[in-house]
């Protein structure tokens, strides 16, 4: 039903039921607790379509708990934790405006970051969090003040997942090349996550050739993201994930709107459009891949 008299849906209204999966798929990356709304209406909501596993993904101290006893409480539902790579800069200098707006923390410096990659790591040995992540590289949102600390993290991160088997959850934006060459001088994990991929083709190439996963989000839908389906077109279908991002990174025609778990179906027929494969085919391989990536 229009939610105004012109007829036209109101930004923040969710977008409608896609048509459901015939095969299963899992969403490979949510933030179930920035959506509205229960986790089980979200879960049930995905399963109506065939979104039946999602991956919680952790940003901050708060965020990885809470990601934790989500798992623990539903099946569907596998974690990872992390200090996102604006948390790590926010943690060192004291700043109280965090991913989960948790309130004024203790004085900040290399003590706290210590500190709080501990909880991580103590998070990381639970068995049902799968991952370590999302950690990484960004300079879109952290200048170069801020850069020695995220390295500082992430180098700790992949420390932390090699050291309980856990997968590797990146976070890359605007630092491909430092991204690589993190990865490269400290080891990587044997399985690592590009989430959200934004590379190009050529970088697709040196993820496949080390074995990297590349997960794609609604943004390969956009009109200006031609870079990202020329990726998804070379990424070797055993090493190709799909994942919401949500609440961001709605697909057309959606974009703009509240995203969700069970919009994955619009995002995976679009991807088989680039990839010229049927819908159930890549299907099929999206969900062995995302069961093989997490190890679940």
């Amino acid at each position: 039903m229009p939610s105004n008299a012109s007829g036209r849906s109101d930004k923040n209204d969710a977008p409608p039921l896609p048509e459901p999966l015939r095969v299963p798929v899992a969403d490979s990356h949510t933030h179930l607790d920035m959506q509205s709304g229960t986790v089980q209406e979200a879960l049930a909501k995905a399963a109506s379509v065939g979104v039946t596993t999602v991956v919680q993904v952790g940003c901050d101290l708060a965020g990885s708990r809470w990601a934790a006893e989500t798992a623990a409480a539903h099946d569907a539902v596998h974690a990872t934790v992390a200090l996102h790579p604006n948390e790590a800069p926010r943690v060192v200098h004291g700043d109280p405006d965090g991913w989960s707006r948790q309130g004024a923390r203790a004085p900040g410096g290399d003590a706290a970051l210590d500190d709080a990659l501990a909880e991580i790591d103590r998070l990381a040995a639970l068995p049902q969090v799968k991952g370590v992540g999302e950690t990484g590289l960004d300079y879109f949102r952290t200048g170069p003040e801020g850069k020695a600390a995220q390295e500082r993290s992430f180098r700790a991160h992949i420390e932390i997942a090699k050291r309980h088997g856990k997968a590797l959850v990146i976070h890359d934006r605007d630092a491909h090349a430092d991204v690589l060459r993190v990865l490269k001088e400290e080891g990587a994990p044997e399985r690592t996550v590009f989430h959200c991929y934004s590379g190009d083709a050529e970088m697709a190439e040196i993820c496949a050739s080390a074995g990297y996963y590349m997960s794609f989000a609604g943004n390969v839908t956009f009109k200006n993201a031609q870079n990202l389906r020329d990726a998804l077109a070379v990424a070797p279908p055993e090493l190709v994930l799909v994942e919401t991002d949500a609440p961001f990174l709605t697909p057309v025609p959606y974009r703009g709107r509240p995203n969700a778990p069970y919009l994955v179906p619009v995002t995976v027929r679009a991807m088989a459009d680039v990839r010229g494969v049927d819908e159930d085919a890549l299907a099929t391989a999206l969900a062995a891949n995302t069961a093989r990536a997490f190890g679940y």
